[in-house]
């Protein structure tokens, strides 16, 4: 996955006030290490010049090299193609500053009018070679220690995201008016219905075995989300009655992944701020898709008032999707309906832990 950092290289790179007082020493060292001067003294008008011809060299390298190995960032990751990004860095420094080092030295001879000294120019671009080398593992160097900080920094917020999450499930397991209803209903059931009762025992089970399993994972497979929001959902049924509708649309990919416990936050965030009864029940929709999943349901305002939402539990699930998919969840609002549409990400594996 390409990190985000990568895409803001040009942005975070400070290198200008390095390249104002590096880049004219080059200038100045390369003709005198290299011969180039030949026989010019300080005396000599060409010696002067030669100084601002060297330094203008120096800048294109510079500059040339900097766009290349901005470039190849975005497709060579030092920890997974190392050999090949060596590779290319090499080719591209060799293949860019050779060429205009040479170009450039000759026509250095030429405005003179003096004989062409080869051995001069391969020195200056053996010499030139080198000193990019060595410049370019530099930039290497500072963007790896920037990335780690990067990396942990985003490491340290998905952890405090989790923990909001870890925090918000464990809520909803000791939530007491949750476990009040559910208690009652199970008393009613188990003098009423017995089998009824042990599939409410069965699917109470289900719900708590699915959050505690999912506190430890990153991404689950919608399948598994899926089957939970069922869990859930027949819970809420036995509970509301016809008063609840729940349609799921569309086969479910196994190889889909996505948060825990998103789907059930959304199912209960319906219930807990919308009226709803057997005559105008609460409906919702789960529309299923190859890179999203679309949640609808109707909105009804309650009577009497009811709870003010205050937007934090949406807005931790939108801060988890962005921390683990680099997406952010969509949430659209209308008078009779609310929608809030979740990425998915396919792996080739198992859900993450």
């Amino acid at each position: 996955m390409k990190r985000a950092s990568d895409m803001t290289d040009e942005q975070d790179i400070r290198d200008i006030p390095l390249m104002l007082w590096l880049v004219p020493g080059f200038g100045i060292i390369i003709p005198n290490l290299t011969g180039l001067f030949g026989p010019l003294r300080p005396s000599d008008g060409l010696y002067w010049l030669g100084y601002v011809c060297f330094i203008g060299l120096a800048y294109t390298i510079w500059w040339g090299n900097r766009w290349l190995y901005l470039r190849q960032r975005r497709y060579f990751d030092w920890f997974q193609r190392p050999v090949s990004k060596v590779i290319t860095v090499l080719f591209a420094n060799i293949f860019y500053t050779a060429p205009v080092t040479l170009i450039w030295c000759w026509a250095w001879y030429y405005f003179r009018d003096v004989p062409v000294d080869w051995v001069v120019i391969k020195d200056t671009s053996l010499f030139n070679v080198i000193a990019v080398i060595f410049i370019t593992h530099v930039y290497e160097t500072a963007f790896l220690i920037k990335d780690r900080e990067t990396d942990m920094l985003r490491l340290a917020k998905l952890e405090q995201s989790r923990a909001l999450a870890e925090l918000e499930a464990l809520k909803n397991q000791v939530d007491p008016h949750f476990m009040f209803n559910s208690l009652n209903t199970l008393s009613h059931l188990v003098s009423t219905n017995q089998r009824n009762a042990e599939e409410f025992i069965e699917k109470l089970a289900d719900v708590y075995r699915y959050i505690l399993q999912s506190k430890e994972k990153d991404l689950v497979q919608l399948i598994e989300e899926i089957q939970f929001l069922n869990n859930y959902f027949d819970l809420l049924r036995l509970r509301f009655g016809s008063s609840i509708l729940l349609d799921i649309e569309s086969p479910v990919q196994e190889l889909q992944f996505l948060p825990p416990i998103s789907l059930q936050l959304l199912l209960e965030n319906a219930v807990k701020h919308n009226g709803f009864d057997e005559k105008q029940p609460l409906m919702i929709q789960v529309d299923c898709r190859e890179d999203h999943i679309l949640f609808v349901n109707n909105r009804r305002k309650k009577t009497g008032g009811g709870i003010v939402s205050n937007g934090i539990g949406l807005q931790n699930l939108n801060n988890r999707f962005q921390l683990l998919l680099q997406q952010p969840i969509e949430i659209r609002e209308q008078a009779d309906r609310f929608s809030v549409k979740l990425p998915l990400v396919s792996l080739d594996g198992g859900g993450t832990g």
